[in-house]
C-alpha cells in the first residue's frame, strides 16, 4: 500500500488539533471529574431531554445489548436517519439526516470525542473509513438549529461517536462473540484512574477486533475453484492518558492515540438482476481480484483548564493520517462499448455480452483499478464557555477558533487481465504507478462560531452564528491536465435561533430555524467553479418525559437551495460533484419510549419503543445533468430523490430480570427510487441498460438478543441477527444490485470486573 510520511508545514511539530469543547456546568474539584461531557455534543441521555434541538443520546446499552458493531444498526433507533446498506457489516456506511445525499456519509459532520474524523473532511469527505461501533461507549446524533457549533457540513447534521472513557475506579472489560460465517469479535480494556501527590493520573488500554468470511461465494471458473473467503479483518487498539494536576485552578490534560487497520475482499460489482432474486449471496468470478487495505493513525492532545466556576476554556490539538488501496474491477475491454460499464453489463447490454464476460463465459479483459489514495488531517481549535447572568436572565456564551487543513492524494494505475472463452485467466499487464491518475487536493479553513444560550423563566433562547474561511489548491499531475491545477478561496456563513418554552419538568416545547452549509472539494471549486450547498431549515418539535413514558414528536422543512451531489460511476468513483440544484425536504420524526415494569412495578424491566420517519424529498428543477455516469442525471422536477424512503420503523420490546434478558427488535425500510430520474426500469434518462437505475426493496428485519448473568462480573450471551432471513436488495450502487446480511448467529461471553 503506497503510503507517505509526508508532513504539513507548521502543523507537523505536534498532534495537531486544538478541540474546544464547553462543559455544561461550573467543575468542582473536589467532586468526580465531568470533563468528557467537554467533548460531547449531547452530554448524556438526560440532557438530551433538555436540549432546544433534536437531539438523540445512544448509550452503552444501546450498543451492547444487542452486541452491534454495524454502525447502521446501531443508528435504525434514531428517527430522521437515512441509510443505504452497502456491504452488510456496516464497513462502508451511507448515512444521511433528514434528506441529504446518503453517499458516503459526505454531507454530515462526522466526529469521535468531538474532533473530526473522517479522513478529509473538507477535501474529500466521501472517504472508505469509519470508527468500529462496537468500540464505542455512545453515540450521539444532533440535527436541527443547535449545529452551528460544528461544521463543515452542516446541512443535514452531526454525528458523534464516543470512544470508551478513562474509568474512575479501576475496571476490566471484555466481551467475545463468535459467530456465522466464521465470525470473531473482541472487545476488551482496561483502566484506572490514580489519586498521587502530584495530582490524578489516568489511563485506558483499549482493544478491538472483529473478522468474517463473509456471508458470500464467488463463482468458479477455468483455472479458478471459486471462493467464500468474501469477508475482512478489523484491528483497532487505543490509548488514552489523563492528567489533573493538584492546583487551585482546575486543569486537565488528556491525550489519545489510535489506530486502525482493516483488510477486506469486497467489492463495487453487484449482479444482474436475475441473479440477484435467484441467488442475492453470490459474486461473479470477475470479482475475485477485489480487495482493500485500509490503514489509520490519529490522536489528539486536550488541555481543559476552568479560571474560574463560570469559564472554561479546551484545547485540543488533533492530527491523522489514513491510507487504503482499493484494487477493484473497474470496466471491462474487449466487448461492445455499451457492454464495458459494469452496470451496463449487469443491466444485460449488448444482449449479454459483458455479463458473459462477467460471468466468465466469454473472452475479454478485466480493468482492475488500484484506487491507491492517502489523506491527512490536522488542525488546532479552542472553544471558551461564560455563564453569566445579566439582569433576569442567565447566560452561556460559547466562542471558539479552528484552524484545519486536510487533503487527499490520488496515485493509482490499471491492471489488466486477459480472460479466454472459458473463463481462465492467460495473461496480466500492470500499468506504471500513477500513470491512471495522479493530482491531489488540499484545503485550509479558517472556522469561527459563536453563539449564546439564554434563559429567562420558562423560556429559552439559542442564537449563533459560523463564519468559514477557505483556501483550496487542486493539482493535476496527469499529462495535459496541468490547467486544472489553481488555488480558490471560499467564505461561507450560516446562523440560525432556537426558542423553546418549559411548560414543567415533564413537558417542554422548541423551534428553530437554521441556515447551514456544506462546502464543495478543492477540484470541483478550482476547476467547476461550485460554490457551497447551502439550506434553510426549520423544526418544531415537542418533548414529554415522565416516569416510564417519553416522548419527541418533531416536524421538519429543509429547502436545500443548491445541493451537492457526486457525479460519477457508482457514485464514488471520481468524487466530483455537480450542482443538482434545489430541493424541499419535509417529514416528520416520532420517538416513543415505554418501561411497563417500571410503570406498574412488576419486578422486572419491560421496555418498549419506537421509532418512526416519514420524509418526503421533492426535486424543485428537472437535473442540470446529462451525464449517464450520474444517478442524479435525468431527475425531473417533482421527482423523488434517490436512496430516501418515505416511511422507516424500528420498533422494540424486552424483559430483564435479574439474571437474565431477553430484547427483540424490528426494523421496517420502505423502497426507494434508486435514481433522480425516478424509474423503475434498469435504464438511465437516455435509455441505456444501467443496472444503478430502478428501486430498493422494502423489507423488515428482525434482532434478538439474550443474556444470563453467571455471577457478578460474568455474562454469557447469544442472539439471532436477521432472524427472519429476510433477502433484500438494500442499495444499486456502487454497481448493481448488492443484499443485505442474511441471518446471522452468535453467542460468546461478556467479562467486567473492578480493579
Amino acid at each position: 500500500m503506497f503510503h507517505s510520511k509526508r508532513v504539513i508545514g507548521p502543523l507537523s511539530l505536534a498532534c495537531l488539533s486544538v478541540s474546544v469543547a464547553t462543559a455544561a456546568q461550573a467543575v468542582d474539584k473536589d467532586a468526580p471529574p465531568t470533563i468528557l461531557d467537554t467533548v460531547k455534543v449531547i452530554g448524556d441521555p438526560s440532557k438530551a431531554r433538555d436540549m432546544p434541538a433534536s437531539a438523540q443520546y445512544l448509550d452503552t446499552g444501546d450498543i451492547r445489548d444487542q452486541t452491534y458493531s454495524d454502525i447502521n444498526r446501531i443508528l435504525r433507533k434514531v428517527p430522521g436517519v437515512n441509510i443505504r446498506e452497502e456491504d452488510g457489516f456496516g464497513l462502508f456506511p451511507n448515512i444521511s439526516f433528514r434528506g441529504v445525499d446518503t453517499t458516503r456519509s459526505a454531507k454530515i459532520t462526522v466526529m469521535e470525542d468531538g474532533v473530526l474524523t473522517a479522513p478529509a473532511p473538507y477535501s474529500a469527505p466521501a472517504a472508505y473509513f469509519n470508527p468500529a461501533g462496537g468500540r464505542m461507549s455512545g453515540v450521539e446524533v444532533m440535527k436541527g438549529g443547535s449545529q452551528v457549533k460544528y461544521g463543515p457540513h452542516i446541512t443535514g447534521g452531526v454525528l458523534n461517536y464516543l470512544s470508551t472513557p478513562i474509568p474512575e475506579d479501576g475496571k476490566a472489560y471484555l466481551k467475545t462473540i463468535y459467530g456465522s460465517y466464521n465470525e470473531v469479535r473482541s472487545h476488551g480494556y482496561v483502566g484506572k484512574t490514580h489519586d498521587t501527590e502530584f495530582g490524578r493520573f489516568g489511563y485506558l488500554v483499549e482493544g478491538f477486533y472483529r473478522r468474517s468470511d463473509g456471508f458470500k461465494t464467488i463463482d468458479s471458473t477455468a483455472g479458478f475453484e471459486g471462493s467464500d473467503d468474501t469477508g475482512f479483518s478489523q484491528v483497532e487498539p487505543m490509548v488514552r492518558l489523563s492528567w489533573e494536576p493538584n492546583t487551585d485552578m482546575y486543569q486537565r490534560l488528556e491525550v489519545k492515540f489510535g489506530y486502525s487497520n482493516m483488510d477486506a475482499d469486497e467489492t463495487y460489482l453487484g449482479l444482474n438482476e436475475t441473479d440477484f432474486r435467484h441467488d442475492p449471496y453470490r459474486r461473479y468470478a470477475a470479482s475475485r481480484f477485489d480487495n482493500i487495505e485500509t490503514e489509520h493513525f490519529r490522536g489528539f492532545a486536550r488541555y481543559f483548564i476552568s479560571p474560574t466556576d463560570d469559564l472554561d476554556i479546551v484545547t485540543t490539538a488533533y492530527y491523522s493520517e489514513f491510507a487504503r488501496n482499493w484494487s477493484k474491477l473497474n470496466d471491462l475491454r474487449g466487448v461492445p462499448d455499451e457492454s464495458r460499464s459494469l452496470s451496463g453489463a449487469l443491466a444485460g447490454a449488448n444482449n449479454g455480452q459483458g455479463l458473459a464476460c462477467l460471468r466468465g463465459q466469454r473472452a475479454c479483459d478485466l480493468r482492475v483499478r488500484d484506487n491507491n489514495r492517502e489523506y491527512y488531517l490536522g488542525g488546532v481549535e479552542s472553544v471558551a464557555n461564560y455563564r453569566f447572568d445579566l439582569g433576569v436572565t442567565r447566560h452561556e456564551l460559547s466562542g471558539g477558533f479552528r484552524y484545519h487543513e486536510d487533503g487527499e492524494k490520488r496515485f493509482q494505475h490499471n491492471t489488466t487481465y486477459t480472460q479466454s472463452d472459458s473463463g481462465a485467466i492467460t495473461n496480466k499487464v500492470v500499468g506504471a504507478p500513477g500513470s491512471q491518475d495522479n493530482r491531489r487536493q488540499d484545503t485550509r479553513a479558517y472556522a469561527f462560531f459563536l453563539k449564546n444560550r439564554i434563559e429567562f423563566g420558562n423560556w429559552g433562547f439559542t442564537p449563533g452564528i459560523r463564519y468559514e474561511h477557505l483556501v483550496q489548491t487542486n493539482q493535476n499531475f496527469n499529462p495535459g491536465k496541468s490547467n486544472e491545477s489553481g488555488t480558490s478561496s471560499l467564505d461561507m456563513y450560516a446562523g440560525g435561533a432556537s426558542l423553546d418554552y418549559k411548560f414543567n419538568e415533564e413537558l417542554m416545547m422548541y423551534g428553530s430555524v437554521h441556515k447551514g452549509f456544506s462546502p464543495p472539494g478543492p477540484q470541483n471549486a478550482v476547476v467547476d467553479g461550485l460554490t457551497e450547498e447551502t439550506s434553510n431549515a426549520y423544526e418544531l418539535g415537542v418533548r414529554y418525559s415522565k416516569g416510564a413514558f417519553s416522548a419527541e414528536v418533531i416536524g421538519f422543512y429543509t429547502q436545500f437551495e443548491n445541493l451537492l451531489v457526486i457525479d460519477s460511476i457508482g457514485g464514488t468513483g471520481t468524487g466530483d460533484s455537480e450542482n443538482f440544484g434545489e430541493v424541499d425536504s419535509r417529514g416528520v420524526e416520532v420517538a416513543l419510549n415505554f418501561d411497563a415494569g417500571q410503570a406498574f412495578d412488576l419486578g422486572f424491566r419491560n421496555p418498549y419503543f419506537v421509532s418512526f420517519t416519514y420524509t418526503d424529498t421533492v426535486q424543485l428543477n428537472d437535473a442540470a445533468s446529462s451525464d449517464p455516469e450520474s444517478i442524479f442525471s435525468f431527475g425531473k422536477k417533482g421527482n423523488r430523490m434517490p436512496y430516501i424512503p418515505e416511511y422507516a420503523v424500528s420498533f422494540g420490546s424486552g424483559i430483564h430480570f435479574d439474571k437474565w434478558g431477553v430484547d427483540v427488535t424490528g426494523n421496517y425500510v420502505g423502497e426507494t427510487y434508486t435514481s433522480a430520474s425516478n424509474t423503475s426500469l434498469q435504464l438511465d434518462g437516455g435509455g441505456n441498460p444501467d443496472a444503478r437505475f430502478g428501486k430498493t426493496d422494502d423489507y423488515v428485519i428482525v434482532d434478538v438478543s439474550a443474556y444470563y448473568q453467571v455471577t457478578k462480573g460474568i455474562k454469557l450471551l447469544g442472539g439471532v441477527q436477521n432472524a427472519n432471513n429476510e433477502e433484500y436488495l438494500v442499495s444499486r450502487q456502487p454497481h448493481g444490485p448488492r443484499p443485505g446480511m442474511p441471518i446471522f448467529a452468535y453467542g460468546g461471553f461478556e467479562l467486567d470486573f473492578d480493579i
